[in-house]
């Protein structure tokens, strides 16, 4: 990037110094702003004219709002081309990711047609490809296996001899995915009815990602009893995978040749045509379907016998389609929380598929209505006995790459879908399981190659990175249900603990700007004598209100121990105690009497509001004016003295004086000479600045909300710093707070009073620094003004 053109130009402003009151009255605030009660919203909603039919219509069928738009010369070829290379990739991962369901394969078949083609309908993504997808279907099949395991189903064979009712046992299956898929359906449509897309924002992206990769690991684990030929004991619960793999190690020695053969010579090929696929990906026209490939060769071969017996083969496929039935709801008890948690976890991998290929594409996703139509997939999908469907990576890509625009490609992949079920589904009957299962070994590539996200997360944040492993970790030792729930508890606490402790700082000025930074991490940035800015890098809340108070009274440079003592063994009791432990504390230490200590104070506020009388008139008149401006030093100086006001342009310093009092940000000198003459005119002054801390400015401007816990911390605070005025020359404790609702709240909470008004909130450090030093001036000195010089060398 070369220097900005704006590099050179000088910005000069000004205006009065604005405090919270003066800043309603000059930005009109509005104190009752009109916003429709519930009751309006409710009615407006529900209201049954013939427009709001028509949008509603629109809004929650999206098919009717593009569909009369569609250009078949723009996007017909397109959507064609890719609606068929789609459609021929769903047909192997369909029958593959139905094993993981543990489900037959045909009903992958079926999970690849009916819920494409309500999405086709209800979605609003024009590429992302709806279907089977492996990290769902193997949540389906834990659910499945634990619901309906092998042992359920064992009978008496002959010569006494126990053998499996496989279709027994397959058809409890199909009722059990039905059933968790109906009712993941119900959770998204509920939830996408009431607006609330927004959920899946607390998935952040290094979980997903360390989830993923956790689920691939398990899929990896289950498709290793098909590629060797061996049949394992089923593991439920925490270590599972562990047990599993300990379990096929045992194994070993009655592994199939035949299978293995077939899992590897499949795998080769797979892996090489695959690769080629992805390096000439730009000159290739479409993708060589090597997975149909591979399936029909190996169909061939089993139809001709070449093959050993002894490989499983996928069986059965019945031709057609089933007629809808309803799912046995009895099962909704025990999949309940498995159900909410393929409904979070589907809807994440599918709307962040949609939104990365719509801001590529220059159009929008409605993630709420994407909620819905997934919901409605899964919804009508239970009832044709399909199990839960999500975006496919791998799928989506390859539409989008071959041209496909709209939601016309996923009909039309559906299409060749439904032909296939029709007609070439028993085809399938002799393809081994073992080919199955090394197409969804090829598959998952992407998903382990999100293992370079550890390096990069290094780099960038060490906290995402723990998530990342955490989650990953969770998801391989807990199973996939408990592996979530534990990685979001996770990432919540690293929120909750970033926030509890967040960077304290004190802010100091940057010469010859209005600028205000952290004084550890600028050196050019010097704190004001007299006066502490402190910052919290994070909200104040309940959680970390305690630490704020503390973290203040170790930042402000007190000048006595009583004070400090005093203020920081009390922060958070009541005013009884607040008294009490005051007493105590400062009657030990250094032996001052505090019913005196609170008569002075009493006294000192009548002097201040006789004072504030006799001064009413004279502030009415005189203009608290600020210059901010960014001009050279060597600009000249120009300085107007009048009894009631004199604005001085100091090289872009802010000045502001008030008769005789000069409150103002002195330039720096170039000459050693002058600055010498003003470092010993100023000696004194500066001393007794230096000395106390008379304001404590409070940076608010990272405050979104305040808490109760909150509002009693600042009372506290204020209440601690007033009490002791009198051991500093001059205190005062103005906030920048730059949020309306900020105030709200405070004004409802009753933190202002007499002592704190809105007078000590500002709308920028700056006025807070400008208004401190002329209160600060002006109760030192009603007469005479020493100068005070702000900048530091």
């Amino acid at each position: 990037m070369g220097v900005s053109d704006h590099a050179g130009a000088t910005v000069c402003v000004e205006r009065i110094i604005l405090d919270g009151l003066k800043l309603d009255e000059v930005a009109q605030r509005q104190t009752e702003i009109q916003r429709s009660s519930i009751k309006k919203k409710i009615c407006d909603s529900v209201r049954c004219s013939l427009g709001q039919w028509k949008i509603w219509i629109l809004k929650w069928i999206p098919l009717l709002s593009w569909i009369p738009q569609y250009s078949v010369r723009e996007n017909g070829l397109g959507d064609l081309v890719s609606g068929v290379s789609v459609g021929i990739m769903h047909l192997p991962q369909g029958m593959a990711y139905a094993l993981l369901a543990s489900v037959p394969p045909v009903f992958g078949l079926y999970t690849s047609f009916y819920p494409v083609l309500v999405y086709f309908i209800f979605g609003t993504s024009r590429h992302v490809s709806i279907g089977t997808f492996a990290v769902i279907s193997i949540m389906i099949g834990s659910v499945s296996e634990r619901l309906a395991p092998d042992d359920h189903f064992l009978t008496n064979g002959t010569n006494e001899s126990v053998v499996m009712d496989m279709e027994a046992r397959d058809v409890q299956r199909v009722k059990v995915a039905a059933a968790t898929t109906l009712l993941c359906g119900i959770f998204q449509v509920l939830l996408g009815l009431v607006r609330f897309g927004f959920v899946v924002t607390y998935l952040s992206e290094p979980l997903v990602r360390g989830y993923t990769t956790g689920a691939a690991t398990h899929v990896i684990t289950s498709q290793l009893k098909y590629m060797f030929g061996v049949s394992p004991r089923r593991f439920s619960g925490p270590l599972q995978l562990l047990y599993t793999l300990v379990e096929l190690g045992r194994l070993l020695p009655q592994t199939h040749i035949a299978t293995l053969l077939i899992s590897l010579v499949a795998l080769t090929a797979l892996i090489i045509v695959k690769e080629i696929n992805s390096c000439y990906s730009r000159r290739l026209l479409l993708p060589v379907p090597i997975e149909l490939m591979v399936v029909s060769s190996y169909t061939c071969t089993m139809f001709l016998q070449i093959a050993v017996n002894g490989v499983d083969v996928v069986g059965e496929i019945p031709s057609g389609l089933v007629p809808p039935r309803v799912p046995e709801v009895g099962f909704f008890s025990s999949v309940v929380g498995d159900a909410f948690a393929v409904a979070v976890v589907g809807y994440a991998i599918n709307i962040s598929l949609g939104k990365t290929f719509a801001l590529k594409h220059g159009y929008k996703v409605d993630s709420n209505q994407e909620l819905v139509a997934l919901g409605l997939s899964n919804t009508i999908g239970g009832f044709f006995q399909c199990y839960s469907v999500t975006s496919s990576m791998s799928r989506s890509l390859v539409q989008e790459s071959t041209g496909g625009k709209t939601q016309v490609a996923g009909m039309i992949s559906a299409v060749i879908v439904f032909i296939t079920v029709l007609k070439l589904g028993p085809l399938f009957e002799q393809l081994p399981t073992a080919v199955l299962s090394s197409i969804v070994f090829v598959n998952l590539k992407g998903m382990f190659m999100q293992c370079q996200d550890i390096p990069a997360l290094w780099r960038s944040s060490r906290v995402d990175l723990l998530v990342w492993l955490v989650t990953f970790l969770c998801t391989v030792l807990l199973n996939l249900d408990l592996g979530l729930a534990a990685s979001i508890t996770f990432t919540l606490l690293t929120v909750i603990c970033r926030t509890q402790r967040p960077r304290y700082s004190l802010l100091g000025r940057v010469p010859d700007t209005e600028l205000y930074l952290e004084t550890e991490s600028y050196k050019e940035a010097k704190a004001i004598p007299g006066i502490t800015i402190f910052r919290s890098s994070a909200m104040i809340y309940y959680a970390n209100a305690e630490l704020y108070q503390e973290a203040l009274l170790k930042k402000v440079p007190h000048t006595t121990d009583e004070l400090h003592t005093g203020s920081k063994t009390t922060a958070f009791s009541s005013s009884f105690f607040l008294s009490f432990f005051l007493s105590f504390f400062l009657s030990f230490q250094s032996g001052i009497n505090i019913p005196k200590l609170l008569k002075l104070k009493k006294r000192k506020e009548e002097e201040e509001n006789a004072k504030k009388k006799q001064v009413k008139k004279q502030d009415k008149q005189l203009a608290n004016r600020m210059m901010v401006s960014m001009k050279d030093v060597s600009e000249s100086v120009h300085c107007h003295r009048t009894d009631r006001e004199c604005i001085i342009n100091d090289s872009g310093i802010a000045t502001v004086t008030h008769g005789n009092m000069n409150c103002s940000f002195q330039p720096e000198q170039d000459s050693e000479e002058e600055e010498q003459d003003e470092t010993d005119t100023h000696s004194s002054s500066c001393d007794g600045v230096q000395e106390h801390t008379h304001s404590i400015i409070l940076d608010f401007s990272p405050v979104s909300f305040i808490d109760t816990v909150t509002l009693k911390t600042l009372k506290n605070v204020s209440q601690v710093t007033f009490i002791c005025t009198h051991l500093l020359s001059y205190l005062t404790l103005p906030m920048c707070v730059t949020v309306v609702c900020v105030v709200e709240q405070l004004e409802r909470g009753g933190f202002f009073s007499e002592s704190i008004s809105k007078s000590h909130l500002f709308p920028s450090i700056h006025d807070a620094v400008l208004r401190c030093l002329c209160r600060s001036q002006r109760n030192r000195s009603s007469s005479e003004f020493a100068p005070v010089r702000l900048s530091s060398h």
